[in-house]
């Protein structure tokens, strides 16, 4: 069930482009201190930033800008070939201090609403599993957020998102980890910045960049489940 809604409107936003359809579900941090402060920002005229929705530590749930409307949450991206991420996305906020000031754990009320929100969002649009992604996703060079503590599994087992059921280590090989990277999603411009983009979501513990074995096995895994369609 969604949960209860409060609008709060933000002028940051635009007209989506005719003809496409909504496909992606993006997920950020706020960096800020509170939801108080992130929502002043968001919906500042001058700050020219915004999102879809933002959800407070103690689960409730804003709504900034209109699905049909496209909110500037994305910035410069790229994924699966696209990169006006804005125009086919959909962008939800959670309230997290995040690395500027202090990456930390996000609530089980946070992440319930989150599972419902996104469950309803789900329901409305055509997005498939391996595009509900992190801001750091999409951005490897720019961004870190929704971050380490982030709990992607849990999210993929509530059935948001995709996690491999096994990833055995396998020997290191830039080139083929270069291909997959790139089936999976990614741009891959920077190759440290997108391994460790990779490690952020999928290997959280460790996050240098470093192709090692147990990375190459998440990327194997995970190129694989994106060529099955990421169920």
């Amino acid at each position: 069930m969604t949960p209860p809604i409060h609008v709060r409107p933000s002028p940051n936003h635009d007209a989506r482009p005719p003809g496409g359809a909504v496909d992606m579900l993006v997920l950020h941090y706020t960096d800020m201190a509170d939801a108080a402060a992130a929502l002043a920002r968001l919906c500042d005229p001058a700050a020219r930033v915004s999102a879809h929705y933002l959800i407070g530590r103690e689960g409730t749930v804003y709504r900034m800008v209109d699905e049909a409307r496209r909110a500037w949450h994305a910035g410069e991206a790229f994924w699966r070939g696209a990169c006006d991420i804005n125009a086919r996305s959909i962008g939800i906020e959670l309230d997290n201090p995040g690395h500027g000031l202090g990456l930390a754990a996000f609530p089980d009320v946070q992440m319930a609403a989150l599972v419902a929100l996104a469950g309803a969002v789900l329901a409305r649009h055509p997005i498939p599993s391996q595009n509900v992604v992190g801001h750091s996703d999409v951005a490897p060079r720019r961004k870190r957020d929704p971050g380490e503590l982030f709990d992607w599994r849990g999210l993929a087992a509530a059935g948001i998102g995709s996690w491999p059921s096994s990833a055995p280590p396998v020997p290191p090989d830039p080139a083929a980890a270069g291909r997959l990277l790139g089936d999976i999603g990614y741009e891959v411009v920077d190759f440290l910045a997108t391994v460790a983009a990779f490690q952020r979501r999928f290997r959280p513990s460790r996050v240098d960049g470093l192709l090692d074995a147990e990375s190459m096995g998440l990327i194997v895994a995970m190129g694989e489940l994106s060529r099955a369609g990421g169920a």
